[in-house]
């Protein structure tokens, strides 16, 4: 069950100088995702990725040297080039569920809708985040967040097309 506050929704839109295809590619495949996942300044090892409806991208954030965190995707839902649907949580080594040490707050399950829309020869990315399965301070949490998603979010996605500018 979703949030049915909508102000606790976070979304960020985005246009990157990309086919649609590519996008999508990038978004959901092994290789592209260890390149530009997560915050700036961290680089990413993937434990398991599985860009399928049930399947799972498992991953670990480096930040320098013994400083780690895990996360984890939930695919929900994957229609190639225009779709991508999946919780997002912190979880552990072994890919279980936990909660984010520094804000013990913040939503354990969070759902996230990605379309693409093109537009000539660029991809108008929309990006729909709430929490799901959360309590009223959880809730409080994500919404009072929303400015440090918007820079990291922010952050990541900078990366991201110089990513994709490199391809």
């Amino acid at each position: 069950m979703t949030s049915p506050d909508s102000s606790a929704d976070f979304v960020i839109t985005r246009t990157f100088k990309a086919p649609r295809d590519l996008v999508y590619r990038t978004m959901t495949e092994t290789v592209h995702l260890q390149k530009w996942w997560g915050p700036q300044g961290c680089t990413i090892e993937v434990v398991k990725n599985e860009p399928v409806a049930g399947g799972v991208f498992h991953y670990c954030m480096r930040f320098g040297p013994g400083v780690e965190m895990y996360g984890k995707f939930e695919y929900r839902e994957l229609q190639p080039v225009e779709r991508i649907v999946f919780i997002n949580g912190f979880a552990d080594a072994q890919g279980n569920r936990i909660r984010y040490a520094m804000s013990p707050t913040w939503p354990v399950e969070v759902l996230n809708t990605v379309t693409l829309t093109e537009q000539g020869d660029c991809t108008l990315m929309h990006l729909h985040s709430t929490p799901v399965n959360a309590s009223q301070i959880e809730i409080d949490t994500f919404k009072a967040g929303h400015a440090s998603m918007e820079q990291g979010f922010g952050g990541m996605y900078e990366v991201y097309e110089g990513y994709l500018a490199s391809l």
